[in-house]
């Protein structure tokens, strides 16, 4: 049984239709990959799954309980952890305090993370644990953010281009923290514009065009779909 089922999901910005019938199932402890060019819908399923864009049809259910239409606060109490393309730190608040904002009891089953934990994955953190959040750099905004999220004690959870603008040793360092979450249990849904990155730490893919899902597969069969790759991927 799917940890995170979604069947049949519609939404809209406004008139604009911009999810179509979505059909995706989320095993647990596996890491998928939803892949796809910009304005196909990627960031727009992981806004309506975690209730931020209320879906206008459709399902989401978590270990079979129905989500779809919550608020996003109560989403997350129940078990889905969400870490935005824009990272939303706290400026005002020191990394410790941002860290301590995202302690949450968790849904049953998840993994208990602890604020020392997340030191240890991104040791930068702890180092600058008094500076606040705001003059923090890019990539370390975005360790703060997936820690932050983490420390909910997520079933699953939603990440959306963690690695965009980073230097290549922060990415690595990204990378190696995603893996080690699967490993631990949490399911992962990343979307990512790097192919190589998705490819690697992805055990599902999912491609994404105009609002619907045209491949699910593994990383290896989409590689032998050269058609897939240059219909809804490569940039002409």
């Amino acid at each position: 049984m799917s940890l995170l089922e979604v069947k049949g999901l519609h939404a809209h910005y406004g008139k604009s239709h911009i999810l179509h019938g979505i059909d995706m199932d989320v095993p647990e402890s596996a890491i998928v990959s939803l892949l796809g060019r910009n304005g196909s819908g990627r960031s727009t399923l992981l806004k309506a799954m975690m209730g931020l864009l209320p879906p206008t049809a459709g399902t989401v259910a978590l270990d079979g309980r129905p989500l779809a239409r919550q608020r996003p606060y109560n989403i997350c109490r129940q078990g889905i952890g969400y870490v935005p393309e824009e990272r939303l730190v706290f400026p005002n608040l020191t990394v410790e305090e941002n860290l301590v904002m995202g302690v949450q009891k968790g849904a049953p089953g998840a993994h208990r993370w602890s604020i020392n934990e997340m030191y240890d994955y991104f040791p930068r953190l702890s180092e600058r644990r008094a500076i606040r959040a705001g003059y923090l750099s890019g990539g370390e905004q975005q360790m703060l953010t997936i820690c932050r999220s983490l420390l909910g004690n997520p079933r699953v959870l939603l990440i959306d281009e963690p690695t965009e603008g980073l230097a290549p040793r922060i990415v690595e360092v990204v990378m190696e923290v995603i893996l080690d979450i699967g490993r631990r249990g949490v399911a992962v849904v990343l979307v990512e514009q790097k192919l190589t990155i998705a490819l690697k730490v992805a055990q599902q893919v999912m491609v994404m065009g105009h609002g619907e899902l045209v491949f699910r597969g593994t990383p290896a069969e989409l590689d032998a779909a050269p058609d897939v790759r240059r219909n809804w991927l490569e940039v002409a």
